[in-house]
């Protein structure tokens, strides 16, 4: 959407009118009308109309002195993403199990114009942070009362589409003085971000899925060299495509001298899986902590409670990138890898040692990075597939799976 022509004429028009604009309020009004025109061009009406009622909802329960009128706004979110995003797969992947003739009937039927074609774009990021707004809200924070700001906060346009997941009550401190006053150093940070995005993106990222999308096909034909070669290739993509975007997106909101949060800090550098999740998407990672694994528990209620939440957690953090096996076994996969790793030490005697823990520190980082990146197979492959290209890291030829 960056790299589009459209957008090109868009932020062409949009910067200088905010740059030369010496008003604050005119700068927020001039913001939330581009995130409007944003939004609806690239999610189109069937797109716009859900998340405004569920904007407006949230709103609504949010400067209401009910608790209960939130929760039942938590509830709509919820229920509005379970529709959107996943009807389709919780009809034929659930109900098919126990009654497979019902679901075809009622799929055939749904299919009519009762479930959309595609999901409204981005709505797994809008309801995150409608959730996070009204749960902080249940704990005692103030509600944004002025319509304006809670609109900036829901559709602004640079983090409207892929994050990073705001929080409002960093977020909005922050629009208030981009729009006071941005100087010299926030369009020098805000250039530089975009630049290294898009480099990342054209130049890194777009290559790599090229070169994967030619060379998968030939994975089980070729050396074992190759085999790994094409898997550091699938890591190194995902992570400069999606890091890329979001260095764009925070550096065009710096531009505005507005501050998003970060999402990455160089988490292949990780040397466990707790501090890959520290590193990797951490607006997400962050959020999945902060409103599903601490509110279930987190670990102060025992280990098997801690085993539960930690796994149902990353259940559903495979479950909101796509409604898919292959997504939840990725999320299941991380949050067994997570508590194994942070529970269960494999030299507990000598990693006391300080000298030791430092020679041990490039086996960590090396075993952290395999464990990620055997991960992103089953990321981006059915679990079937995934599970066979697996096979074929360690053995020459390929068997039935």
């Amino acid at each position: 959407m960056f790299i589009s022509y459209w957008f090109v004429i868009f932020a062409s028009i949009f910067f200088p009118v905010f740059w030369l604009c010496p008003i604050t309020i005119l700068r927020k009004i001039w913001i939330l009308i581009a995130s409007a025109i944003f939004h609806y061009r690239f999610a189109g009406p069937a797109g716009v109309i859900p998340i405004i009622f569920l904007a407006v909802s949230t709103y609504l329960a949010g400067i209401s002195n009910k608790k209960i009128c939130r929760v039942l706004a938590i509830m709509l979110c919820v229920l509005a993403l379970m529709f959107y995003k996943y009807a389709t797969f919780l009809i034929a992947q659930v109900l098919g199990i126990f009654s497979p003739h019902f679901a075809e009937e009622l799929l055939a039927s749904a299919k009519q114009g009762l479930l959309p074609a595609a999901p409204p774009l981005a709505i797994s990021f809008f309801v995150f942070e409608f959730v996070h707004y009204l749960m902080d809200l249940q704990r005692g924070k103030k509600p944004i009362r002025s319509v304006l700001d809670f609109s900036l906060f829901s559709i602004f346009w640079p983090s409207v589409v892929s994050g990073p997941i705001k929080r409002f009550e960093q977020f909005i401190p922050s629009v208030v003085a981009g729009c006071q006053k941005v100087n010299a150093m926030d369009i020098q940070v805000g250039i530089t971000r975009i630049i290294t995005g898009l480099i990342k993106k054209l130049v890194i990222a777009d290559n790599l899925t090229a070169y994967i999308a030619l060379a998968q096909p030939q994975f089980a034909s070729e050396s074992l060299g190759f085999r790994w070669f094409l898997l550091c290739a699938i890591s190194l993509r995902i992570l400069f495509d999606f890091s890329g975007y979001t260095d764009v997106a925070i550096g065009f909101a710096r531009l505005m001298g507005i501050k998003l949060p970060e999402n990455f800090n160089w988490p292949y550098l990780a040397t466990s899986i707790q501090d890959f999740w520290r590193r990797w998407h951490i607006s997400l990672s962050s959020w999945i902590r902060d409103y599903i694994y601490i509110p279930l528990g987190g670990n102060q209620r025992g280990p098997v409670r801690k085993v539960t939440n930690g796994v149902l957690a990353f259940a559903i953090c495979g479950l909101w990138h796509g409604a898919a096996w292959n997504f939840i076994f990725w999320g299941l996969y991380h949050g067994l890898g997570l508590i194994i790793s942070t529970n269960v030490k494999i030299f507990p005697r000598i990693t006391d040692d300080s000298s030791v823990r430092i020679f041990l520190l490039p086996i960590n980082w090396l075993l952290t990075f395999l464990f990620v990146s055997i991960g992103w197979l089953y990321f981006f492959y059915p679990v079937r597939e995934a599970t066979t290209m697996l096979y074929l890291l360690v053995h020459s030829h390929a068997r039935s799976l």
